[in-house]
């Protein structure tokens, strides 16, 4: 027997050591498993912040007679780089080996040599001729492939407009040509006795596809703070900016084709120093002031005035300065990037809405060019050389401070925390913020809490301290039961049953939530009297709750029923409409009060089982020590029982409050998702989970939503990460306080 027993002992041990091996090996798992879920997000994640980087793949020397090039272009497959000579001949070269490729002539007969060369979308060309006439040219590329598969990148010279020569009031020194919508066409000539000439030519077809040519041209010749030195014109030719060698900048609206107002005349540059280039930035709404001493900033028309509202040109972003002059400033195509040029040769890539300044080229480049897809730039440097560089600039749109400050994005009037990443057009400024999203996360959450706390901890001290041992086994696992409720469930009731409820009632709501508790409160001291007979409180012992039910539904019932009433006395019978014109809250249908109600329920659960739990591990002779003592039912529970267990009463909170945080498919389904801040619990709010959810899958892949988005995540795991530290420091100081837990 007792060698028997040695073996049964040596087995059971054997089978302990198996299972802790087992349990840690797990253990070890999960916590591998979490740390390598946490690396891979922020793998994703880092590359937003990867500084933009330039190399030099082309090197092409030109011959030494060709004439000195007023422009150069590279193709977006960094294949075919090309120049454009005084003569208007476009050579282009195959950069790999320097070779030419072909010369084009601008216009094959004309014979006479350029004036000026104006760039506009990086791949149109407008010409002004020696003898005043204008020609418009656009350069593009074609693939070609043969039988064999081979592919041949083939350049294109396309003749978009001509102008003949036109008898100007005085000599012609710069034109800008823009073609807008219903075939408007838009010509801007800067003359030399510091005036501007503009035409306007409409091409309108009536149903019967004949076409009516209208015609305007007037000259604005008005007293101008300084000479021009540089202009620049919107994509539809409606406004035109000026600025002179004063520091002036002055915009003038065109929309009107047979006249012109000017609508604004700021001092650009203080000092009396000169604006030397302009440009409109990708969007055709902010344009770029580049000026003598070499700064670079960013103007923008933002709406002034509190009664008589008008829009006033206003300096939006500060770029980073050159040493030099700057002579000539490019804009992407792509995005709010710029292109900028000094006097000494200084290459600079700055990005307008987060301000970053991404590369800096010190080549003493004379002249430069920007690929249409934003992978390329070519310039030519003092030794008559083409230089060439790739360009890794994946996401220049992103820094700390347009994830987490504030940022004066276009057509708003003010710098705002804002989260807008997308839109129906190419131009569209992509606003990143994570601050409305961090917002909404702990806006839902709070709410959600002040609803689920009080009635979960209530309500596991009634059930713990209360009720009969019957009536506790029944209830409890019935709790515990909605925990098991999918959350997507809960979402769709509250979102499409809950909400038009509560939007139709919802100052009936409001009422109850005063009126109820008064009625709860009415009813206790209603029944105190009667529940010191012995026969009443014996027989109600344990089920309380029920003489009350009937007082709640009565509060309820009164609150609604007098709704109407107060409704129409004091908010001229549209309480909606109030909060609105008095208070300036607009109501949401899918508001706080759906997410209390809904995460209330998803958390509730959680907080009640665990809070329970810990109330009812409390040893019973600390509570018949209190009583014995003549400290009555309620004393004891709050001032032994509750701190006794405030350990576990914590973690239940806090584990709550994680559950909460992190809750997706409720958020997504029943708040609207409006990033906005803004506590009023009368609107939506949109979360980080519920942003991750939405956003994702139109997200592309490796792009800077996609990587945002893992952003989010990373701040997710790490907000829940700290909250649940930061309860187990407090838990294991009540624990230490308390002596047991």
């Amino acid at each position: 027997m007792q060698k028997m027993d040695k073996r049964f002992i040596k087995k059971v041990r054997l089978y302990d050591r198996i299972a802790t091996r087992v349990i840690s090996i797990g253990g070890l798992m999960i916590i591998a498993s979490v740390i390598a879920i946490l690396l891979l997000i922020i793998k994703v994640t880092l590359p937003l912040f990867q500084p933009a980087s330039a190399e030099i793949i082309h090197r092409v020397v030109l011959p030494a007679s060709q004439p000195l090039p007023l422009a150069v272009g590279v193709g977006d497959y960094q294949e075919i780089g090309f120049t454009l000579d005084s003569q208007g001949l476009f050579t282009f070269y195959t950069l790999a080996d320097g070779k030419t490729l072909s010369k084009i002539f601008a216009v094959p007969d004309k014979k006479q040599p350029l004036i000026s060369v104006s760039i506009n979308k990086n791949n149109i060309y407008t010409l002004l001729w020696n003898d005043h006439s204008i020609t418009s040219h656009s350069v593009d590329y074609r693939l070609e492939f043969d039988r064999n598969g081979k592919r041949t990148v083939v350049p294109k010279l396309t003749l978009t407009h001509e102008f003949p020569a036109l008898a100007y009031p005085a000599v012609p020194r710069r034109v800008l040509v823009r073609q807008g919508e219903e075939q408007r066409l838009t010509v801007v000539a800067l003359l030399a006795d510091n005036s501007l000439w503009v035409s306007h030519r409409t091409i309108t077809t009536d149903l019967f596809d004949n076409e009516t040519t209208e015609s305007f041209a007037f000259k604005i010749d008005e007293n101008l703070p300084g000479l021009i030195t540089a202009m620049t014109i919107n994509e539809q030719g409606t406004a035109l900016f000026a600025g002179t060698d004063a520091g002036s900048l002055i915009r003038w609206d065109l929309s009107k084709n047979e006249s012109y107002v000017r609508t604004d005349n700021v001092i650009a540059v203080a000092g009396n120093q000169a604006v030397t280039a302009l440009t409109m930035v990708f969007g055709d709404i902010s344009i770029a002031v580049g000026d003598e001493s070499g700064g670079l900033a960013t103007w923008s028309r933002v709406w002034v005035g509190e009664e008589n509202r008008v829009q006033k040109l206003r300096k939006i972003h500060s770029l980073k300065s050159h040493q030099a002059a700057i002579s000539a400033i490019a804009p992407s195509r792509r995005s709010k990037s710029l292109v900028s040029l000094a006097a000494n040769g200084d290459l600079h890539l700055d990005h307008m809405t987060s301000e970053n300044h991404l590369l800096a080229l010190r080549h003493n480049l004379k002249i430069f060019g920007i690929a249409g897809r934003d992978n390329s730039l070519i310039g030519l440097d003092p030794t008559n050389k083409l230089l060439v560089w790739n360009i890794d600039n994946p996401h220049p749109e992103i820094s700390l401070k347009t994830l987490f400050g504030k940022v004066w994005y276009e057509s708003y009037d003010q710098p705002e925390y804002a989260w807008q990443s997308s839109s129906g057009s190419d131009d569209f400024e992509a606003k990143f913020s994570i601050i409305p999203l961090l917002f909404g996360t702990i806006k839902g959450t709070l709410y959600a809490m002040i609803f689920a706390i009080p009635l979960a901890i209530f309500g596991a001290v009634y059930t713990s301290q209360f009720t009969t041992a019957a009536f506790k086994r029944g209830i409890k696992p019935a709790i515990e039961i909605m925990a098991s409720v999918p959350s997507v469930v809960i979402g769709f009731l509250i979102a499409l049953w809950l909400a038009p409820i509560i939007e139709r009632t919802i100052l009936g709501v409001l009422l109850s939530m005063i009126i109820t508790p008064l009625s709860f409160l009415l009813a206790m001291l209603a029944i105190k009297p009667f529940y010191k007979t012995p026969n009443l409180k014996n027989r109600c012992a344990g089920y309380e709750f029920l003489l009350l039910i009937p007082f709640i539904v009565a509060g309820v019932s009164l609150a609604m029923a007098v709704a109407p009433i107060v409704e129409h006395y004091l908010f001229a019978g549209d309480f909606k409409q109030w909060l609105y014109d008095d208070l300036g809250m607009r109501y949401d249908q899918r508001n706080c009060i759906i997410i209390a109600f809904g995460l209330g329920i998803a958390v509730i659960p959680i907080i009640f089982s665990i809070t329970e739990d810990a109330i009812t591990n409390i040893p019973p002779s600390l509570t018949a020590a209190s009583l014995a003592l003549g400290a009555s039912r309620w004393q004891t529970i709050w001032r032994v029982v509750l701190p006794s267990a405030s350990p576990g009463i914590f973690a239940a909170v806090m584990i709550a409050f994680g559950r909460a945080v992190g809750e997706t498919m409720i958020v997504l389904m029943a708040t609207g998702n409006t990033p906005i801040l803004d506590w009023s619990i009368f609107n939506g709010m949109r979360t980080l989970s519920a942003n991750i959810a939405v956003e994702i899958p139109e997200a592309p892949f490796g792009g800077t939503l996609y990587r945002v988005l893992f952003l989010c995540a990373t701040m997710l795991f790490a907000l829940t990460f700290i909250l649940n530290t930061g309860a187990e420091i407090v838990r294991e100081r009540l624990r230490k306080k308390y002596g047991r837990y």
